[in-house]
């Protein structure tokens, strides 16, 4: 039960639906013309190069695969894309109080790790159109600069569409604006993306749905912070550390978890005081004995394998949070729904809250039924940390408060308790795949 039936009555009688049902558009020629113009000035300013394989004479009808790093992406999509200009499939929060805007530049809205059909018939509208179906299939802002999984449909939808696909990979828009800390950008540059012809129609006939996978799975293969070091990128940020105990909650010389700060160019554990500095390549050193991992990207994987240990041995929970809950059910703004609990363990998420008027709403997420969670840091600045939970008609943006935890904590075992349910099923998923 994904949304109680008195919250979705309640939320019916008094708030108009987004209406997802509405077929794209094909970009107003005068928006287009300042989208490109804008998405041009940002290539010049991060002195971007975009590179493009196999290229000559692809015109759409394709579909336009990207990883997704920072709001960038789309900017570099936009130039490597001209004269043409794609359908993206966009978050109901990035319609917020601009939904005539994102619809008519030809934009596709989705609630994040939904299967949602209704997106799979406007991405063959604007295909039947002979228009570019743009998707970022991480479906999310990478959290530490490194490949999310892929889901697994997206073989057999690239199958049933038979036409072309193109890969966008760009590097360096982590380095220049971590989602761990998004108050500022840090003017990285060069940055530069690979346009590629990867599958032709030819290609699609022949390969099976699973050999799209394979194939895809391996190129969506990129670490920002190896990039960074591999070409010399220099960040002189002098707040290049700060936010990073957000996707580095548990420290490695004590295993403590949430006891984690950052200030300037350092990062520290509360709990034992040990120290690491940022450097401006994007490593870490140990201000004083050892340094277990110097790269970013292995801090988060040995977290990963903590939570997977976890998940093994059927003890994961966050216990019981108190939280805050808005709603989004439209682009017109948040809606205030209620204080409660969060629940995720081993059955997945649990929201219970009680409105003002005394109103009880439930969110339910079973763990088959999300391979992945988004969450937000700072999100809008000033509301703390956040684990979105989405239905077809809703997004419930849920901050926990006034105990120590981690979003991130819970994303990684969203996706641990998503692997191990399918083990048990006995259909595993296959690496970089979910």
């Amino acid at each position: 039960m994904p949304i109680s039936k008195q919250a979705k009555s309640k939320m019916d009688d008094n708030f108009k639906r987004f209406d997802m049902k509405k077929p794209p558009r094909k970009c107003n020629p005068v928006l287009k013309v300042v989208a490109q113009a804008g998405s041009y000035i940002g290539i010049l300013k991060h002195h971007t190069k975009i590179k493009k394989i196999g290229m000559e004479g692809v015109k759409p009808p394709y579909i336009l695969l990207g990883n997704h790093n920072a709001f960038f992406d789309m900017n570099v999509s936009i130039t490597a894309t001209f004269p043409y200009f794609g359908n993206y499939i966009v978050a109901i929060d990035g319609y917020l109080k601009r939904e005539w805007l994102l619809r008519a530049i030809g934009c596709i809205c989705k609630r994040k790790f939904t299967n949602d059909l209704t997106v799979i018939r406007h991405l063959r509208t604007v295909l039947n159109k002979k228009g570019i179906a743009a998707i970022y299939p991480e479906a999310r802002y990478s959290l530490c600069g490194t490949t999310a999984p892929l889901p697994e449909a997206l073989g057999k939808f690239i199958k049933l569409s038979g036409v072309p696909v193109v890969t966008l990979i760009c590097h360096g828009h982590h380095i220049n604006h971590p989602f761990w800390n998004t108050r500022h950008e840090r003017n990285v540059k060069p940055t530069e993306a690979t346009m590629k012809l990867f599958f032709t129609k030819e290609d699609i006939e022949k390969l099976s749905a699973d050999e799209i996978n394979d194939r895809l799975v391996k190129e969506f293969q990129y670490d920002e912070f190896k990039w960074q070091k591999d070409n010399k990128i220099k960040v002189d940020c002098k707040d290049r550390a700060v936010g990073l105990e957000k996707i580095l909650y548990q420290c490695p010389e004590c295993g403590k978890e949430f006891m984690m700060k950052s200030e300037g160019i350092h990062l520290s554990c509360t709990a034992c005081n040990k120290t690491w500095e940022m450097t401006e390549y994007g490593e870490l050193k140990a201000v004083d004995g050892k340094t277990r991992f110097s790269h970013i990207p292995d801090w988060y994987e040995w977290e990963r394998e903590n939570v997977k240990r976890e998940v093994a041995e059927g003890t994961y929970s966050s216990g019981e949070l108190p939280v805050y809950v808005k709603s989004l059910p439209n682009a017109r703004g948040y809606i205030n729904l209620g204080k409660g609990t969060l629940v995720h363990d081993m059955n997945g998420f649990k929201v219970n809250i009680t409105s003002e008027d005394g109103k009880a709403y439930e969110m339910v997420k079973t763990v088959p039924s999300m391979y992945s969670c988004h969450v937000e840091y700072e999100y809008l600045f000033k509301d703390g940390d956040c684990v979105d939970l989405n239905t077809l008609e809703d997004t419930w943006y849920t901050y926990p408060y006034d105990r120590p935890f981690s979003v991130t904590k819970m994303a990684l075992a969203t996706e641990e308790l998503y692997y191990d349910y399918r083990r048990k099923i006995g259909k595993p998923c296959k690496p970089g795949l979910a």
